[in-house]
């Protein structure tokens, strides 16, 4: 019974306050996680309607992104996270963690990916690359798309670039990609459990009882694990007592709290089902999702 951890670091602040605090409550827990970085600028000023449309769900878009995060790369320079941050992300991979590439500026990526000719795509993720290969000195296994929004030339490039495997989508249980009958050789582990994000504000939903929705959607474990996604804005900071209170919980129930990494090598990565790829609507998103859809051929 495994449930891997994922932890989306987009913007400077969150990983200047929000990830050494999650760091510290994984090692109190004895759990390991996935922390995936924006590695490029912090541009997030240039998505402020869509963090202030967030704030009424359990955390303002100030507390989450501090005064000044709020107008990076608009009234402010934009901070480079991959070069300010350097030594913090190497710590994380020195206490146990795995690293992967939450893309190079992933405000641009959210904003434009879509749409983005080629070019403009292979630059973005041969940028992250680089850096994380300059960072921690060996390529990046795990590729994961900010705000779960991928493009048929960005699918391509997880192969083409060699990541073992990726997190770009929304589904229900491992699988290869197929895109319009594309097989796409850089298997999905999907996000399987709906995020703090979704949750909050929705049917009585708060910071003092999110963990418990979580923890009664995980009671019956299915069999090829779970992932947790989790941005370290919101699980660093306003929401780290309800984070530190799953862990608990997701430990009584059994489970094992790994890296998408380890729950990758639990696998056998030739017997995956290939499934097609969608682009649609999730209850707490403005734009569509990429997600698991059918499986192909079946």
């Amino acid at each position: 019974m495994k449930l891997a951890l994922k932890i989306d670091a987009a913007s400077y602040r969150g990983c200047l306050v929000g990830v050494p605090r999650l760091v510290e409550a994984l090692r109190q827990a004895g759990a390991r996680a996935s922390f995936c970085f924006n590695l490029g600028p912090d541009r997030g000023g240039r998505r402020l309607p869509a963090l202030l449309a967030s704030s009424h769900r359990g955390a303002s878009a100030l507390g989450r992104h501090g005064l000044t995060g709020l107008f990076h790369g608009t009234l402010l320079p934009a901070p480079d996270i991959g070069r300010r941050c350097a030594g913090l992300l190497r710590g994380v991979r020195d206490a146990g963690h795995e690293c992967g590439v939450l893309g190079w500026d992933a405000a641009a990526w959210q904003r434009r990916v879509r749409k983005a000719a080629p070019a403009w795509c292979e630059r973005q993720m041969r940028q992250a690359f680089e850096r994380h290969e300059s960072l921690f000195g060996a390529p990046p296994r795990l590729h994961a798309a900010p705000g779960w929004q991928m493009s048929p030339n960005a699918l391509r490039l997880t192969q083409r670039l060699g990541y073992g495997y990726a997190s770009d989508s929304r589904g229900s249980h491992p699988f290869i990609p197929v895109w319009h009958a594309e097989i796409v050789l850089c298997p999905q582990l999907p996000t399987t459990l709906p995020t703090f994000d979704e949750l909050l504000g929705r049917d009585g939903c708060n910071a003092a009882n999110v963990h418990e929705r979580l923890l009664a959607l995980t009671e019956m474990p299915p069999p090829s694990g779970h992932v947790f996604t989790a941005p370290a804005e919101l699980a660093g900071q306003a929401l780290l007592p309800a984070f530190v209170r799953l862990l608990e919980g997701w430990q009584r129930q059994g489970y094992r709290l790994v890296s998408l990494g380890e729950l990758f090598d639990s696998l056998d990565a030739s017997r995956l089902p290939r499934h097609e790829l969608d682009c649609g609507p999730l209850a707490g998103h403005r734009s569509h999702l990429l997600q698991q859809g059918a499986e192909f051929l079946a």
